[in-house]
């Protein structure tokens, strides 16, 4: 939207935008309402659906979200027409935000997992990266067709998601949680490349039951309250650190940056519209080339210190372009924009995958699909408030709006530091085993980490039994929880 919402040929439809910065930001944001409500349906819906009628559900909806938002016509109240295209485009990509990062982290291994994921998150950054080139050739184009096409093209990966779904497994994971253990045997097996026979499939799926029965009943549907107890299997922790990952995402600064980027430039930097939306083509080009750095770096480095880096980098950077924004000349405010292309490197290198990596892998399977519609929820809910004051921020305070953002970012270090344990190379049950361990021997999580060396399937399962991961007195509700836990 960025690239269109301050276009004349735009203005002229929806004149309530037409230098309104409320408006505009109020246009841009509604979206990820809808993603709000897209991610909270999943909290009901996700086990029940299953992983791969969710995606489709989710790209079905946002085609038709898109259409609607595409016929809008001047006469015909196009500007309620757009908002409510708007809300149920995002209602599509809120499910499937919540969903794919599960698919994706119960379909793959530990040693490729974060590898998978975070290439998904360049396909974000080279996603972004079309749309803003084509927002800039479409520019050149006829009135209509300059806002038209470039919201209209999304219905194309929307096919493609439906398409590439019919040839997809459905999640082992979710099939032997809905007791379908053979058919998730079967996928495991394939997932493999090696017979159902083999020892390996049988170790895992047997690691997978396990850690099923340890968070509640096999086939039986998990109910909401469960995300929100501790004990063993510290479903509550878990949890927030899934959230918080994904609320520090966006009051990083991220979609500022990114949804706002030729707006920056405008207000912030003095450019004409054209060259803005040329600088934030280019700018994108530097997010999708950095974004790739995290699928080299993410088991290598490991989760921990790419977020710590990642932040460190982005409050760096949000200082040098307030820095420069101070003295108010156009020398300064080269440095300015400097400042903006390396935030946007940085955070296409670290955070940009990272809170959706850690949230798909850290909860167990049975909350697995709650705990991530949650976390997905606060990366909507802060992704909206953040689009929100954008707009105004920037006209009431200027470079303050850097300076705000770069002093969050200083905040997240120690939270990082102190409160996310490593996952990298971890297999999901293995992070179960980090967390009992942290419970029973009254340690931190980051150290229980530290010490628990790599586990093999056969290990997982001695170790479940020697923590008595799977007792159900642990997990079945807040009431059975030892008095300790909230000092864990």
């Amino acid at each position: 939207m960025a690239g269109i919402i301050s276009a004349m040929p735009f203005n002229t439809v929806f004149p309530e935008t037409k230098d309104n910065p409320t408006n505009q930001g109020f246009v841009t944001a509604i979206y990820e309402i809808g993603c709000l409500l897209g991610a909270v349906s999943i909290i009901w819906s996700g086990d029940m659906l299953g992983r791969r009628k969710s995606i489709v559900t989710g790209a079905i909806i946002m085609a038709i979200g898109a259409i609607i938002q595409v016929t809008s016509f001047v006469g015909h109240q196009p500007y309620a027409q757009f908002i409510i295209g708007r809300i149920i485009t995002g209602v599509g990509n809120g499910i499937n935000t919540s969903t794919i990062p599960t698919y994706q982290a119960e379909c793959s291994h530990a040693s490729n997992r974060g590898l998978l994921i975070c290439i998904e998150g360049a396909t974000i950054a080279f996603g972004t990266l079309i749309a803003y080139w084509i927002d800039y050739g479409a520019s050149y184009g006829a009135d209509s067709f300059s806002w038209r096409f470039p919201i209209a093209f999304q219905i194309a990966f929307s096919i493609v998601m439906v398409t590439g779904m019919i040839w997809l497994p459905e999640s082992p994971r979710w099939l032997c949680m809905r007791d379908r253990s053979d058919e998730g045997e079967r996928v495991i097996a394939a997932l493999h490349g090696v017979p159902v026979t083999d020892p390996l499939v049988q170790a895992e799926k047997n690691a997978v039951m396990e850690s099923i029965r340890a968070s509640g009943e096999v086939g039986k549907p998990t109910p909401l309250s469960v995300v929100f107890t501790g004990g063993k299997t510290q479903h509550r922790r878990r949890m927030f650190l899934g959230v918080f990952g994904q609320f520090a995402q966006q009051l990083s600064g991220c979609n500022a940056i990114i949804y706002f980027f030729p707006v920056l430039f405008e207000k912030s930097i003095g450019v004409d519209h054209n060259m803005a939306t040329l600088l934030g083509g280019v700018n994108m080009i530097v997010y999708s080339i950095f974004a790739t750095t995290s699928w080299f770096l993410i088991e290598r480095a490991g989760r921990r210190k790419l977020f710590l880096y990642g932040a460190a980098g982005q409050a760096i950077s949000m200082t040098i372009t307030f820095a420069c924004l101070i003295p108010n000349t156009p020398a300064t405010a080269k440095g300015a924009a400097v400042g903006l292309f390396t935030y946007i490197a940085s955070f296409g290198a670290t955070w940009l995958p990272l809170p959706w990596l850690y949230a798909a892998e850290i909860s167990p399977i049975k909350t697995r699909a709650k705990a991530n519609a949650l976390s997905t929820c606060s990366n909507w809910l802060f992704n909206f408030f953040i689009v929100m004051i954008t707009p105004v921020m920037l006209a009431g305070i200027g470079w303050g709006t850097y300076l705000f953002f770069a002093i969050i970012n200083v905040c997240f270090l120690p939270i990082i530091y102190f409160f996310y344990p490593e996952t990298a190379k971890r297999s999901l049950e293995e992070i179960d085993i980090i967390f009992a361990k942290g419970y029973c021997e009254n340690k931190s999580y980051v150290q229980a980490a530290r010490e628990l060396p790599y586990l093999t399937e056969e290990e997982i399962s001695r170790m479940d039994a020697e923590y008595g991961h799977g007792k159900p007195s642990e997990t079945a509700s807040p009431v059975n929880e030892k008095e300790s836990d909230s000092d864990q």
